[in-house]
């Protein structure tokens, strides 16, 4: 069986990181877009609060918080290389590594995001359990994944277009085949009422057209009592 971490070296070398914020058709730009204003606003980071992303990736969204202290995880080096490169100047450390094995102190950071990761990971409850233990009681989460079903049927409707036939390949961009799960909104949803309190749910690009599922939730009484130590 593949290791995440290798699994991820590829996704990172096979698929531009970079290049999907800034190169990737427009539609593509245009959710994602949506998708960071809608963190950036759950979020409400404020000056020097302290903030983990799990899965950080290239370093796109921490990119949005430089008024922060910044914490940024993943296991694969080749992302962890590109972060380095976009969060420089930042108030910044980043770790290697699955995010249950770092032993990272219960309740220290006040901000958690993890956005478009949990698709791609074994053992997805393990981190949301995880993310229940480090946040502060008084903290704020945002968790996102995308709508598989209907990003599949999408995908499909728009391959047997003219525009589909011109576009080839590129209706793949950005890694779908890694997914190792994939969640309708109300299926995540219930996931996480398992261990938070969703305070909001908002899609990406809109309500109407639900792309991208993202959660704001908040600690409740016992959440960490139930996570893994």
């Amino acid at each position: 069986m593949t290791s995440p971490e290798a699994l991820n070296d590829r996704l990172a070398r096979e698929h531009s990181i970079d290049d999907y914020y800034t190169r990737s058709p427009w539609v593509v730009r245009w959710v994602e877009r949506r998708r960071l204003a809608i963190i950036r606003e759950m979020l409400d980071v404020r000056a020097g609060m302290r903030l983990l992303e799990i899965g950080v990736g290239g370093g796109h969204v921490l990119r949005m918080f430089r008024q922060a202290r910044l914490v940024g995880v993943d296991v694969s080096g080749v992302y962890l290389d590109i972060a380095r490169k976009n969060l420089a100047g930042y108030d910044v450390q980043l770790h290697k590594g699955e995010i249950f094995e770092l032993a990272l102190p219960a309740a220290s950071f006040e901000r958690i995001v993890c956005t478009e990761v949990l698709e791609h990971v074994v053992d997805p409850e393990a981190i949301l359990d995880e993310i229940a233990r480090l946040l502060a009681p008084s903290g704020r989460a945002v968790i996102t994944v995308p709508n598989d079903a209907l990003i599949d049927g999408l995908k499909g409707w728009v391959r047997r277009t003219p525009v589909g036939l011109a576009l080839d390949g590129r209706i793949e961009w950005g890694g779908d085949r890694y997914h190792l799960h994939r969640w309708r909104p109300a299926e995540f949803r219930a996931l996480l009422d398992e261990r938070f309190l969703v305070r909001e749910q908002r899609c990406a690009p809109f309500d109407q057209l639900p792309l991208r599922a993202c959660f704001l939730v908040r600690q409740r009484a016992g959440a960490r009592s139930r996570a893994r130590r």
